[in-house]
């Protein structure tokens, strides 16, 4: 298959009104409109589980490459690599990996304890592609252990992409010694893309490895409506989500992210602590949400996600406010 001059994937798994079911008719449309990706976002507040997801996924679809988040811990490396393999192999070898730390909120919800991020995440990136490769694997790390385990069935491929979900500078910096390419969160602007852009390649230079060898992949908030008034207003929830842990935009204030402003964060925690996601809406101005998105009408839009492109994204990745916007979202970055 020859690759898109501009590539685009549909981000989906996000918004808890929409089910698998329609999640997996949105991917098949957009593979009839042209689209390179369905993407699936496993996230933190426990939405639908990324592998059932890509399983209806890839029995929806033919063409598309496939994608998820996965949070490293939550799985054994052995479960992870045995659901790679599976879904690799129900999709004809569309599948894209994309793992994410294990942080202290990941630790708390989910009552298990704490280990280093960074070296947790490594130790599974090793030893899912060793497990990948059918053969036994014995490996002793800080975190992972295993001694002479395998899959008892040789997986379509061995060299399944691995993708790096990273927002911090640690993250990027790590990402670009251990991944094969880099996933951004949304929430962020053009300006943040580029400062991480840079930081990945210079990361990857200093660790003996070619940075035109990764893929940039970033989720990007989009709203589009024919009033931009009514865009705003359908994605300032999304926005809003960003901030409702302090951790989330210090990550990408250590990149480089020129929209958030320390002096808010303050009167975001304590509007959130006080009156929770809708007062959090509220006292968000309306410059994070136009910076830190896709939002507007078609034109906005289009122009907006050239921007990321421009900071060097390769792969914009982009997820609908609402499910009435899919259609408009499909016909404007479709082929």
């Amino acid at each position: 298959m020859t690759p898109s001059p501009n590539p685009v994937g549909l981000a989906l798994g996000y918004d808890p009104t929409v089910t698998v079911r329609q999640m997996a008719d949105s991917a098949a449309a957009a593979e009839r409109a042209g689209f390179d990706t369905a993407f699936f976002s496993e996230t933190l507040f426990t939405n639908r589980d990324s592998v059932s997801a890509l399983a209806a996924f890839g029995l929806a679809t033919q063409r598309v490459a496939l994608g998820a988040t996965q949070v490293v811990r939550l799985r054994s490396p052995l479960v992870m690599a045995q659901s790679a393999a599976t879904l690799d192999e129900l999709s004809g070898g569309r599948l894209v990996l994309v793992l994410g730390a294990f942080t202290a909120k990941h630790a708390a919800r989910n009552g298990r304890p704490l280990t280093d991020p960074v070296t947790t995440l490594r130790e599974y990136v090793e030893s899912i592609r060793a497990l990948l490769t059918g053969e036994p694997v014995t490996y002793h790390g800080e975190v992972v252990r295993l001694d002479d385990v395998a899959l008892n069935f040789k997986p379509v491929r061995p060299d399944i992409p691995i993708w790096i979900a990273a927002a911090s500078r640690k993250g990027l910096v790590n990402a670009a010694s251990i991944g094969d390419g880099l996933l951004l969160d949304a929430g962020t602007s053009p300006e943040y893309s580029a400062n991480a852009v840079a930081l990945l390649r210079e990361s990857a230079e200093r660790a003996g490895r070619d940075p035109d060898g990764l893929a940039v992949a970033q989720l990007i908030n989009t709203s589009i409506e024919d009033d931009r008034d009514t865009a705003v207003e359908a994605i300032r929830w999304e926005v809003a989500t960003k901030f409702k842990y302090a951790s989330t935009p210090k990550a990408k204030m250590s990149v480089g992210e020129p929209t958030i402003d320390p002096a808010d964060l303050p009167r975001f925690a304590e509007a959130y602590a006080s009156g929770g996601e809708a007062a959090l809406q509220r006292v968000l101005p309306e410059r994070y949400v136009t910076s830190l998105t896709a939002t507007g009408t078609v034109d906005d839009v289009r122009a907006r996600v050239d921007a990321y492109r421009a900071a060097g994204v390769t792969m914009p990745l982009v997820r609908p406010a609402a499910p009435h916007q899919l259609d408009k979202l499909l016909s404007t970055f479709g082929s």
